[in-house]
């Protein structure tokens, strides 16, 4: 089975703070905007929502609220699915080609061949094991969440441009190559608007 991770350039304390921010005029717009998306997610996952899990709407509304949320632990899926969805809203969709599909220990080996080149300030399987903003229930499988900090990204370039500066240069497949540089792309957009981090989604 195959995964891909969804991967966005904001303000992660932005998006957290969209939690228990009660901004019904964001619903309104996500009602507006997504209503296909909504109902695709509700056909998709009818099964669970027949078991009692909430609707891709309700588990929005139940997140931008603050709760209240299901307290069956196999329903918190839908909540990090909503909080996806205020990503994809307000933040800037980067390049994924790498990452969707990949199977198996795909963002291990990535992390493996940044690491090569110095870059340990971010790991990609961090968006498989982060976690999502309290106080929303943490998803047992998917959708995994991780974030990188404005920070971390700044670091990452300037382990990135050292490795450079000492013409060290390791010998790695073609397809680490190209998804290492891809994780230098979102580095470098991040760069380029201060105060942006990035927020990924494993699913």
């Amino acid at each position: 089975m195959s995964s891909g991770l969804s991967v966005y350039l904001l303000d992660p304390a932005r998006a957290r703070a969209l939690v228990g921010s009660r901004d019904e005029q964001l619903l309104e717009v996500i009602r507006g905007n997504f209503a296909e998306d909504l109902a695709r997610a509700d056909d998709w996952f009818s099964h669970a929502i027949e078991d009692g899990a909430p609707t891709a709407y309700e588990a929005l509304e139940a997140v931008v609220n603050g709760g209240p949320f299901s307290e069956d632990g196999e329903h918190a899926f839908q909540y990090g699915y909503a909080y996806k969805r205020l990503c994809d809203l307000t933040g800037s969709f980067l390049d994924n080609s790498s990452f969707c599909p990949f199977r198996g220990s795909w963002l291990s080996v990535v992390d493996e061949g940044l690491r090569a080149l110095g870059i340990t300030a971010v790991s990609v399987e961090d968006f498989s094991y982060g976690d999502v903003p309290k106080p929303l229930p943490r998803p047992y499988e998917a959708p995994g969440c991780g974030e990188w900090t404005p920070e971390q990204c700044a670091k990452a370039l300037e382990q990135f441009e050292e490795t450079k500066r000492k013409g060290h240069a390791p010998p790695l497949e073609p397809e680490v190559v190209e998804a290492v540089m891809q994780v230098i792309g979102w580095l470098r957009h991040a760069e380029a608007r201060p105060g942006m981090g990035i927020i990924g989604f494993r699913s």
